[in-house]
């Protein structure tokens, strides 16, 4: 069972950038695709950005390319999301997933999932 704990959620304002992080406890962590999922009030949850396991591959939405950047150290089981040039409309509950299979395209569904950070960014 994969265990998935967020951090690093807050209140920022419009442009500043912001650093999510997602610690698993499988120590089989190398071999799952790692990815972020964001929900907005009164929206659908959609597909953020994924990193292979090898952290060869990564896949983001086209709302946050050029602005986020994911990464992953295997060696302390974490992922990072680096979120700069934040808007307002960046605003979500922000989720960890892993998975063994890679997205196809932002299609994706995960198997495991944590329980999300929040993060609002003010205009």
């Amino acid at each position: 069972q994969v265990q998935l704990v967020e951090s690093g959620g807050g209140l920022v304002q419009a442009g500043e950038p912001l650093r999510l992080s997602c610690a698993a406890s499988e120590r089989t962590f190398s071999s799952y695709c790692m990815g972020w999922f964001r929900q907005a009030p009164g929206k659908e949850r959609e597909f953020v950005a994924a990193i292979s396991w090898s952290g060869g591959n990564t896949y983001y939405a086209n709302s946050v390319k050029g602005r986020f950047t994911i990464s992953k150290d295997n060696a302390k089981n974490t992922v990072y999301l680096h979120m700069n040039s934040l808007k307002p409309d960046d605003t979500a509950v922000y989720s960890c997933a892993a998975d063994l299979s890679e997205p196809h395209g932002s299609s994706w569904y995960p198997d495991y999932w944590g329980q999300g950070t929040q993060v609002t960014v003010s205009s």
